[in-house]
């Protein structure tokens, strides 16, 4: 197997630990391999580990496999985890019944291992591909930064995580002064070489694993800062306005600068559920257009706008 499969996760759920034991061995050195002895474990692991695909019984006590996978599809992290229901039923209704909820395919005991290692193996390299073609969904053609449905999907995920974790959340919004006027002077083509430098430079001045990057619209960045406040996001924000004047991209038509420089607007919340994150954006594409408004080339919050550094 290619080093690919080996890095891929799977999940036996089984409450027989021989039943586990074997399907480990079948799959030994191909995949990390977790285990689950109950429907409630499973899901657990599950929402850890967030696996490639799932092996799991049906007949188990208190939850069973359908009930387990009921959970699964209904949950929006983990509906595309491929699930192969194991399984010593041959019935065609208890099959279609499965392949109804979501299930991709049955295994059947006692287990053959080629067969086995053949469907694991069929349904990760699908779920491969699967993966690799929503990556691009969610990438800019021009920038290869994320785009705007991938920082839908990123900024409602933290949104939920720091409403269950009780943190701040904060965005940053930031457009590029007098774009326009640089097409019309440079022309359009060095105008999108001008948004991939300005892309690469933003990606590469945010510090932490967790900070998001994406391509808003047009000239529009916006970045996600999870577990930040407005002081830490005001500190992140003029790094990325410096980073950007130090690229030095000229700009002869701007009257901000003689080179390209950005404006940005912070703001910064920790979520409750009488809120919608539709209220942080506005607010954070509000106090941009309050950097604009007062001259560009600077970071705007609550507190008021704030002018580039001498």
């Amino acid at each position: 197997m290619n080093r690919l499969h080996q890095q891929q996760k799977v999940l036996i759920v089984d409450d027989a630990p021989l039943n586990i034991q074997v399907l480990n061995e079948t799959l030994r050195g191909a995949y990390r391999t977790f285990f689950a002895t109950t429907g409630r474990d499973a899901l657990k692991v599950a929402m850890t580990v967030v696996p490639d695909l799932i092996l799991l019984d049906i007949m188990m006590p208190e939850m069973d496999g359908y009930e387990v996978c009921r959970i699964l599809k209904a949950d929006p992290y983990l509906k595309d985890v491929p699930v192969i229901f194991i399984t010593a039923m041959s019935s065609k209704e208890n099959e279609s019944v499965g392949l109804e909820l979501g299930a991709v395919d049955y295994i059947t005991k006692p287990f053959n291992p080629g067969i086995v290692r053949l469907r694991v193996r069929n349904h990760l390299e699908l779920k491969r591909q699967r993966d690799l073609l929503g990556r691009l969904s969610l990438t800019d053609g021009l920038t290869g930064i994320a785009n705007r449905r991938a920082f839908d999907d990123y900024y409602g995920r933290e949104w939920r995580r720091a409403l269950r974790a009780g943190t701040e959340l904060a965005l940053v919004m930031l457009d590029i002064d007098h774009f326009k006027q640089y097409n019309d002077r440079y022309g359009h083509l060095a105008g999108d070489d001008c948004l991939k430098r300005v892309a690469v430079m933003l990606e590469a001045t945010l510090a932490r694993p967790g900070d998001f990057l994406a391509r808003y619209g047009g000239e529009e960045f916006v970045c996600v800062l999870p577990e930040t406040n407005e002081e830490g996001a005001l500190v992140t924000a003029e790094r990325l306005r410096g980073a950007v004047t130090a690229l030095r991209i000229p700009h002869e038509t701007s009257p901000v600068a003689p080179w390209v420089t950005v404006s940005l607007g912070v703001a910064a919340v920790g979520p409750t559920k009488r809120m919608k994150p539709e209220e942080l954006l506005k607010q954070a594409d509000d106090l941009l257009y309050c950097a604009k408004n007062e001259g560009r080339d600077r970071v705007a919050a609550l507190e008021g706008a704030l002018p580039a550094a001498s």
